[in-house]
């Protein structure tokens, strides 16, 4: 089995996927910190492909950074200054050729996160 990696966002404020959230990919390693890829969610909150498909696939630290004041700015939701959710960094270690899909549950307030499947 190899491992990959995806994610889905959704809008819990508005109760549907976020759609066009940019999304980077970083690799850690000590206190290098390296961008793999950027990519945007689809009108499913998804990726149209693997954030990190089975044939790039390391074990290792990672971090997905999740643009949401982007998004919520684009979507309408009304603007302070600062934002009180702007990019959220989450960083998280994959230690198997698994399946890894790390979520993210937003509202302009808050966001929470897990190991789904």
């Amino acid at each position: 089995m190899s491992g990959y990696l995806t994610t889905h966002v959704l809008d819990t404020g508005r109760g549907r996927p976020a759609e066009g959230m940019k999304i980077d990919l970083h690799r850690i390693s000590g206190a290098k910190r390296t961008l793999l890829k950027s990519v945007v969610t689809n009108d499913d909150g998804r990726t149209n492909a693997q954030i990190l498909p089975a044939e790039e696939f390391e074990i290792g630290v990672y971090e997905l950074t999740f643009h949401a004041g982007e998004y919520l700015d684009r979507t309408g939701t009304p603007p302070e200054t600062p934002r009180f959710l702007d990019v959220i960094p989450l960083r998280f270690g994959m230690s198997e050729a698994q399946h890894y899909h790390v979520p993210l549950l937003l509202s302009p307030f808050g966001y929470s996160t897990y190991r789904g499947s």
